[in-house]
């Protein structure tokens, strides 16, 4: 059922501001924005330059949780 799928862009936004939205935080988290907090991870490749089936491939580089980096792939 292609015709009922979401965007790239759609799912992130689901697992990023959506939630914040929900919870009514997005003055707090939710997008990168100045004097919001800094939770997020930098992958290995841009999503939006691969085929579906080469997510699987993606690996975590860094992770920033509460503006400190908590992971750095070695």
């Amino acid at each position: 059922y292609p015709e009922q799928r979401i965007s790239l862009a759609e799912a992130i936004r689901g697992y990023t501001l959506g939630p914040a939205l929900v919870a009514g935080r997005q003055h707090l988290c939710g997008s990168l924005t100045p004097g919001k907090r800094a939770d997020m991870v930098v992958l290995s490749r841009s999503l939006f330059d691969i085929e579906p089936s080469a997510i699987t491939e993606v690996e975590v580089d860094v992770t920033v949780f509460d503006g400190r980096i908590v992971y750095r792939r070695v």
